[in-house]
């Protein structure tokens, strides 16, 4: 007899693919990676965040750590406040600073501090005080004519030094400023290539100042949504003006050009200053690179400078920028290597990348080259699925493409200066196989339920088939067949519900209890029909005989089982058949089991069994009302009856006769008027249990 293997999946599941199925992969691969593609377009926020991600990784992963060899901060820090004042400090002082730096010849100054408002402590605004204040001219004497304003004297002194002042541009109000802001620097070239941020308004420096200052730059940042630094502006639109940022204006005075050209190439529009070309986007934003936290970048205490303690090659020769670390000032931003990091070294960093030629470039083709790489990844994945391939191999593929991506992201980043959005495909490829792993789960959940179930109706209809054989041999024991499968069923759940022999009495268990039920008298095919149809009480001999029954359904249901290989679900028809004529106390058969020996399926079938022996119709007895069969069988607990079946089958009385109702013999309402023939082997149904009928007259003895 050929084997059949329970465990065994279909061929289309062992497989594992479906042509349709993966068709249906492949068109959404592609649907995905448009979508994912054109979101990478029009720079969705998901996306953007990925690829902000990436770069901060590689600009971890890549910076030398080398300070920067041109530029240096001269910083107002937390020492220089406690040593010399806190701020603001009188604008003399800064002038003495601007001049102790100028005396070392740097290659331009840039101070990174902006002075809307005039000094409150300059002896000319004193003046001005106590004449509006009390309508008195105070005469001040022995002080040049310089010193007086102390505004005056910190512009003359940024002048005579080529200082680079700063400023400030308003995006969201607009200013009535009369006096025309200069730029200092001009620019041309393409620049109806870009799309420069307009600005509203300005807001400069107090006018002895600004007036002085010869070029400006402004001091705008824009954070990214995620609240991190990762570009500046370097050029923004005022009235119809283009300026420079305080970095770019600063270099090219350390570069002695007063113009810049804008020209456009394959990545994208670039600012040229002299002999240095600065990768811009169409907005003039010019991504950052850093090559270090803000130790790594060279700064001197102010302090130092002005109490005369620094070395001359400290500051000669190089780009020096004015600004401040003090953490009360405020001026501090988060970046990829450093959630501290000054606004002035933020300049410097920017003004070094810009003489090192390593200013970032995120190529304008990059997002359309993301989109076909998206493209092609999914319809790899589609390929492979259409193909065949399984999951595994279409993972460990994928994961190949990524790692190919992030080497691509590396060496360009590395080699070009090019800032590479490869989260758009990344996410492609990740997303197609996640659709890919849940949609072929699905799919094989589908299939195995349905398969389960077709395993579930073969298992059924092996069990319908093999109890039909015993109802050819035994005409009443068909609606007996299905009474005593549901009250199996109901004393099981009964156990479960009330924690007895719950380890045991699983779902599963209790569904394979009911299938097996029908089985239990399946022996009865092998004893002979004078002995089964014998319309009156068995001899001894015969006694013996009918007895077998129980181990000839043992041996018919494991002769089939053994062809059956994995969860053999008949293992436990076989229990009931072999042991539900077994007795509590030992005194059964066939093998004289006693206690908990007897397998609980053989214990739990001998209650159901009795029970409906005893309230049914047999041809040598009326039935036995319900209450009297109850205590019939009450007697026989701890003898004939495990006491947690027994008193279980009691608790659920109602459910007990409910069933009795429902699944009625026909048959017996039939033999009430005489017609029904029934054989000996009802005899024994209520004698095993204790209860014996010797006669057709109604006996009950031990």
């Amino acid at each position: 007899m050929r084997r059949v293997d329970a465990r065994a999946q279909p061929p289309g599941i062992a497989a594992g693919k479906s042509r349709r199925q993966d068709l249906l992969l492949l068109v959404l691969g592609v649907l995905i990676a448009v979508a994912i593609g054109v979101a990478g377009l029009l720079r969705a926020a998901p996306v953007q965040r990925l690829d902000n991600a990436a770069l901060d990784t590689l600009m971890r992963g890549t910076a030398t750590g080398v300070s920067a060899p041109d530029t240096v901060v001269v910083d107002i820090d937390d020492v220089s406040l406690s040593a010399v004042g806190q701020w603001p400090w009188p604008r003399y002082r800064l002038a003495a600073l601007v001049e102790r730096i100028a005396a070392e010849r740097p290659s331009a100054i840039a101070l990174d501090v902006l002075l809307p408002e005039a000094d409150r402590v300059s002896l000319a605004d004193i003046q001005k005080t106590f004449q509006r204040d009390f309508g008195l001219d105070v005469a001040i004497t022995g002080v040049p004519e310089g010193l007086l304003d102390n505004d005056g004297y910190l512009g003359q002194a940024m002048s005579d030094a080529g200082v680079v002042g700063a400023r400030y541009f308003y995006f969201d109000h607009g200013t009535g400023e009369t006096t025309p802001t200069r730029p200092g620097v001009g620019f041309e070239g393409a620049l109806d290539a870009l799309a420069l941020d307009r600005a509203h308004g300005v807001l400069d420096n107090v006018g002895a100042i600004g007036a002085q200052t010869r070029v400006s730059g402004f001091v705008n940042m824009q954070v990214d949504g995620d609240g991190v630094l990762r570009r500046l502006p370097l050029l923004i639109e005022y009235r119809g003006v283009l300026y420079p940022s305080l970095a770019l204006a600063t270099t090219m005075q350390a570069l002695g050009v007063s113009s810049g050209e804008v020209v456009t190439g394959r990545d994208g529009p670039s600012l040229v200053i002299g002999p240095h070309v600065v990768p811009i986007d169409r907005s003039g934003d010019a991504l950052l690179r850093f090559d270090g936290p803000p130790s790594d970048y060279a700064s001197v205490s102010a302090v130092d400078v002005l109490a005369g303690r620094l070395a001359p090659e400290h500051l000669h020769g190089k780009v020096v920028v004015i600004g401040s670390s003090a953490v009360g000032l405020g001026d501090r931003h988060v970046t990829a290597l450093s959630r501290a990091f000054s606004g002035s070294k933020v300049q410097s960093a920017l003004m070094q990348n810009m003489f090192d030629g390593r200013v970032l470039r995120s190529p304008e083709w990059g997002a359309g080259a993301a989109l076909a790489l998206g493209l092609v990844i999914a319809l790899l994945q589609g390929g492979l699925l259409v193909a065949g391939r399984s999951l595994l191999t279409v993972a460990i593929v994928t994961l190949g493409m990524m790692l190919a991506l992030g080497a691509l992201a590396v060496a360009g980043f590395k080699s070009f200066g090019l800032v590479l959005p490869v989260a758009a495909p990344a996410l492609v490829g990740s997303t197609v196989l996640i659709a890919a792993s849940v949609i072929r789960f699905w799919a094989q959940q589908r299939h195995a339920r349905r398969w389960r179930r077709q395993l579930e109706n073969a298992r059924q209809v092996t069990i319908e088939s093999m109890s039909a054989v015993a109802e050819t041999r035994d005409p009443e024991t068909g609606a007996h067949i299905k009474r005593t499968q549901h009250y199996v069923r109901a004393i099981a759940q009964r156990l479960r519900d009330t924690g007895r022999y719950a380890d045991v009495l699983t779902d599963a268990y209790i569904d394979l209890l009911f299938l097996s039920a029908p089985l239990h008298d399946i022996g009865k095919v092998g004893v002979p029909d004078h002995i089964l149809l014998k319309p009156g009480p068995l001899t001894e001999a015969e006694w013996v005989l009918m007895r077998r029954h129980a181990e000839f359904g043992r041996t018919i249901i494991l002769s089939t089982s053994r062809h059956i290989e994995g969860d053999n679900f008949l293992s436990v028809a076989a229990e009931i058949a072999a042991t539900h004529h077994e007795k509590w106390d030992g005194s059964g058969y066939p093998a004289g089991l006693k206690g908990p020996a007897i397998p609980l399926s053989g214990r739990i079938m001998a209650v159901a069994d009795v029970y409906d022996a005893l309230v049914n119709r047999r041809c040598y007895k009326p039935p036995f009302p319900h209450a009297q069969a109850m205590a019939m069988m009450g007697e026989l607990r701890g003898a004939t009856f495990d006491p947690a079946v027994l008193d279980a089958f009691f608790e659920i009385e109602d459910e007990i006769t409910r069933i009795a109702g429902e699944f009625r013999d026909e048959a017996a309402a039939a033999a009430a008027g005489g017609g029904a023939h029934v054989g000996s082997d009802a005899f024994y149904d209520g004698a095993d249990a204790g209860l014996g009928f010797a006669t057709p007259a109604l006996a009950v003895q031990d």
